[in-house]
């Protein structure tokens, strides 16, 4: 299983944008992955629920002792959700943006943000009950990170796989219609070239794969799946849906260049004659949690 933004496109030739030519070589992390995308987390994102946090206090006996970490936490969307379930806590994540997101957000004390990629752990933090990694482990260099992680582990490695940009395809009735995510990807496609944009490079072929072999060869046992359902129609507007947009990798405001007012001009009147009186539906798709367990 793997974690994605949507579906990658694959497939031909990069052309120019605004900022230059992208070679098509060997995809590399790079700080520009999420940059500017930040503050359209908390609007574009549908938020975690809480029956994701109940389901690993329940297969975990989480009882609010120990610490976490979560590690490229983004914004704390699952940090802070997750945070009354022990005593404290560490965020980690390599984008300054996303910290100060996530320290706007938060108006407690036991949850402390570092700046740091997954690369450069342990970094003196120590020891952890659980570590979380939510749609993030693919960004990494993940024999690496699973090396280093390994020994910072006390009881559990949580992977949260989940969609929290868009929810489900489909043809059943909701309240209102869908977004036009196909016209979306295609405009996407049409400013940023066919090739997948990632940072400084693209991704011709998606995000990496092949979680599970690089765990058990880290020295971890498992998986345990714990299925999280999400049965929920939701309401979603204009706004919630562009920034959905510009949260994504893919899309992230500065690849857009000086193309990006031209960009979002096109963008809402799509969404604004698609919309019913402003409004989307959309059916959220289901969590899976991922447990693996150190030896």
């Amino acid at each position: 299983m793997r974690a994605r933004e949507g579906n990658p496109d694959a497939g031909g030739s990069w052309r120019p944008v605004a900022s230059g030519v992208v070679p098509e070589t060997q995809w590399e992390w790079d700080e520009t992955l999420y940059a500017g995308s930040a503050a359209h987390y908390g609007v574009g994102r549908v938020a975690y629920q809480q029956p994701i946090a109940d389901a690993l206090r329940d297969h975990l006996g989480l009882d609010g002792q120990g610490r976490l970490l979560d590690v490229g936490c983004g914004p704390g969307s699952l940090t802070l959700l997750l945070a009354p379930l022990f005593a404290t806590v560490v965020g980690v994540d390599a984008d300054p943006g996303m910290l100060a997101e996530a320290r706007r957000r938060d108006t407690g004390d036991t949850v402390h943000w570092r700046r740091m990629r997954a690369e450069e752990l342990p970094g003196e933090l120590g020891t952890f009950r659980v570590v979380t990694f939510a749609q993030s482990f693919h960004w990494m260099d993940q024999p690496l990170v699973a090396r280093r992680v390994k020994p910072m582990v006390e009881q559990a490695w949580v992977h949260v796989f989940a969609s929290t940009h868009r929810g489900l395809d489909g043809d059943d009735p909701l309240p209102h219609p869908r977004p036009p995510w196909d016209r979306i990807e295609e405009l996407t496609r049409r400013y940023l070239g066919p090739v997948r944009r990632a940072g400084r490079g693209v991704l011709p072929d998606g995000t990496k794969a092949g979680e599970e072999d690089v765990m058990r060869a880290a020295g971890f046992l498992g998986p345990t799946r714990v299925e999280v359902a999400d049965e929920r129609v939701v309401p979603r507007t204009v706004d919630e849906i562009m920034s959905s947009v510009f949260s994504l990798s893919t899309s992230t405001p500065h690849l857009l260049g000086d193309r990006l007012g031209a960009f979002e001009a096109d963008l809402r009147d799509i969404l604004d004659t698609a919309a019913d009186g402003g409004l989307f539906a959309e059916r959220m798709r289901g969590t899976s949690l991922v447990i693996w367990r150190p030896r």
